[in-house]
């Protein structure tokens, strides 16, 4: 399961967890502006914004879990198992397999508002990108400085959320994920007062007694809650060191280790890698499960109007800086 957040100082990021039980070689993925994008029922798309994420890519494809375009706007797919629902291909929609929904989207929108309007003529059809990658159930997040929305088609139709908390996890629906944020609406990060009884003189004993009831566990409903208080109450400074610092301890607040989420005998999921997306100046900051230093990739240092794909493998293996 994932995680995705949004986090603004004076730049605007955007990022995600991509929690599994294995990798499938994702790399850092810059797709420039004359790469040639074919779409199945739409035509190809021969000159768009450049587009810089994680994707693996399979026969020069890049088949991208989250990333964001040149202007700033960002996306990002996370599971979404047994609500999605994709339909076959329909008169007068835009019709978009699951896998080219991130970049159908990115290539043609340069913020939140055009996203929005060309997503009223979007039907999210079940064709697979092959044999080996059957539609992957997903619900997506979208988002540019001025505002954030969560995107899903489940059995009731397409629905478009506007997504004030700037969060999503996976299951249940959006919608349901909202109302049931009202469960911990006493949660503070001040002290807490007494309300228990008038009667009673009772004060807190500890620091952070507030979130008392913050859920903890690694559920989807769960990692929603403590990521949007996490990420609506953080504060940083504005510089990119501060601001990315901060992004990536919102994002750890929901981290999953090895060995607390068994799916079968000696497999387990964990958080293979988590990104922040400067997403004003392009830049694609990740850790991976293994090694906790931040790298980067900055799509402006590369060529920009090439028609070939441009990758980053991910550096893995854990950096000790020993200081004696």
């Amino acid at each position: 399961m994932c995680t995705a957040a949004v986090y603004k100082t004076k730049d605007s990021y955007f990022g995600r967890t991509l929690d599994y039980e294995f990798s499938y070689g994702e790399k850092i993925t810059i797709t420039p502006r004359n790469y040639p994008f074919s779409f199945r029922e739409m035509g190809k798309i021969d000159s768009h914004y450049a587009i810089i994420g994680m994707a693996h890519t399979d026969n020069g494809y890049p088949l991208y879990y989250d990333a964001v375009n040149e202007k700033g706007l960002a996306m990002a797919g996370l599971n979404f198992v047994g609500n999605a629902v994709y339909t076959k291909p329909k008169s007068g929609f835009d019709n978009i397999a699951q896998f080219e929904l991130l970049p159908w989207i990115l290539c043609k929108c340069a913020d939140i508002g055009e996203a929005k309007a060309l997503i009223k003529r979007l039907n999210i059809i079940d064709t697979p990108y092959s044999d080996k990658f059957p539609p992957s159930q997903l619900h997506w997040m979208i988002a540019d400085k001025e505002g954030c929305i969560t995107l899903e088609q489940t059995e009731g139709g397409l629905k478009v959320y506007d997504n004030p908390v700037g969060v999503l996890t996976n299951n249940p629906p959006f919608d349901v994920q909202m109302l049931m944020l009202s469960n911990y609406m006493n949660l503070t990060n001040k002290s807490p007062e007494n309300r228990f009884s008038k009667e009673i003189d009772l004060k807190p004993y500890g620091r952070g007694m507030g979130a008392i009831g913050l859920p903890g566990d690694l559920s989807s409903q769960s990692r929603f809650v403590r990521a949007a208080f996490v990420r609506l109450n953080s504060v940083s400074g504005e510089s990119e060191e501060e601001s990315v610092s901060q992004f990536f301890h919102i994002l750890s607040s929901v981290d999953q280790q090895r060995g607390c989420c068994e799916l079968e005998e000696g497999k387990f999921e964990i958080t293979i890698y988590t990104s922040c997306m400067n997403t004003d100046k392009g830049i694609y900051y990740y850790t991976t499960y293994d090694n906790h230093r931040i790298n980067a990739v900055d799509m402006h240092r590369e060529e920009l109007d090439g028609n070939q794909l441009i990758e980053f493998a991910l550096k893995t293996k854990e950096e000790i800086a020993f200081q004696n």
